[in-house]
């Protein structure tokens, strides 16, 4: 917003010092030009110039534009030589405008008339007249060409950014959602195999993995098409969590406080992902009997509680892989919104996973 708003006040600063040099090289003329038969033409091609200048504010400034306004100015400059500085602002136009090559050709037409314009005015050569008009030439072009390369490689920079925070998005919505389904139905099958002298048992194990692959199959269509939770398909928050506290691999019970206000998606997303997270360190981690996951709807945030009664874990001990990708990615998404992630857990003594998501962040 802050560029956009310095590009606004660079080219007011620019036009009017367009207006304000035509102006003065008018005045001069005639002032000191009195009764010149040239003076129609002058004022005539300056009240062109001035109109064909002013339709740019209004219209894109395409080359057939800058090439009228030029041409205006070279006739001009031929007429009356003290036109000549108006070219300043014409070169940063042209800078900006026209490619780099085009725009440095076009920088040495314009300082090769106004050097011979300086000295048709001075009547013979001056040399203060044909090194400052250069010099001048060369600082503006060399400022302006640093400029634009600059902005060249901020918006390349910018761009990788975009391309490694996507990066580390679509990680974590894939070790949410898909890398932890996938897991809970290898568990899911292992039991099966180890019931399999018990078909009942095995059975119930089986149906359990093909609902946890049906699911999983729904997270990977709806993670292409736009990386929502796919329970959250025509669902409320509640009815989310309810449907990942039921494939959870692991008894959940699942509270909620207070009445939902309209929430965003991307509000929704985190708190069913970090939900997903949670209940997955609590069923592959902690091998957790019993987990309680409570939602809870205060005056100025939401806050998603997953407590387990799991083997726990020195919080600031290393812990493996898999935790430690999860319990960050969770951090992040609750970062992202402006809220906050907080673990306590110690060994033999379970383990709470609080995020805290701010209302204003929806």
């Amino acid at each position: 917003m802050d560029g956009m708003k310095d590009a606004r006040w660079l080219a007011a600063a620019m036009h009017s010092a367009f207006f304000l040099l035509v102006l003065a090289s008018a005045v001069r003329f005639l002032t000191r030009h009195d009764g010149n038969p040239l003076a129609p033409w002058v004022i005539a091609f300056t009240g062109a110039l001035v109109v064909a200048y002013g339709a740019g504010l209004f219209v894109d400034r395409h080359l057939a534009w800058l090439t009228v306004v030029l041409a205006l100015w070279v006739v001009l400059v031929v007429l009356a030589p003290s036109f000549a500085w108006s070219a300043i602002p014409l070169l940063v136009t042209g800078l900006r405008t026209l490619p780099t090559g085009q725009a440095l050709a076009l920088v040495g037409v314009i300082t090769a008339l106004v050097v011979v314009s300086q000295n048709r005015l001075a009547d013979g050569f001056d040399p203060n007249l044909t090194i400052v008009p250069i010099a001048i030439a060369v600082v503006t072009a060399a400022v302006i060409t640093y400029m634009r390369r600059q902005a060249e490689r901020l918006r390349e920079s910018e761009r990788r950014a975009g391309v490694l925070a996507e990066r580390g998005r679509v990680s974590r919505e894939i070790h949410d959602a898909l890398a932890q389904g996938l897991s809970s139905q290898a568990m899911l099958l292992q039991a099966a195999d180890q019931a399999w002298d018990r078909p009942e048992l095995a059975r119930e194990h089986l149906r359990a993995a093909e609902r946890v692959g049906a699911a999983n199959l729904s997270e990977a269509r709806r993670l292409v098409q736009d990386l929502a939770p796919a329970d959250l398909a025509g669902a409320t928050v509640e009815e989310a969590l309810r449907a990942v506290a039921g494939r959870a691999g692991v008894p959940v019970e699942v509270r909620v406080d207070g009445a939902e206000p309209p929430l965003p998606e991307r509000v929704q997303s985190t708190l069913v992902r970090i939900a997903q997270g949670a209940l997955a360190n609590a069923r592959e981690h902690a091998a957790a009997g019993h987990v309680v996951l409570t939602l809870t709807y205060l005056d100025d945030q939401v806050v998603l509680d997953v407590a387990d009664d799991g083997r726990g874990f020195l919080e600031a001990a290393p812990s493996d892989g898999n935790r430690g990708h999860g319990l960050p990615a969770m951090r992040v998404r609750a970062q992202q919104l402006g809220g906050r992630l907080t673990v306590e857990s110690a060994p033999g003594q379970g383990t709470v996973i609080s995020a805290a998501i701010p209302l204003e962040a929806s």
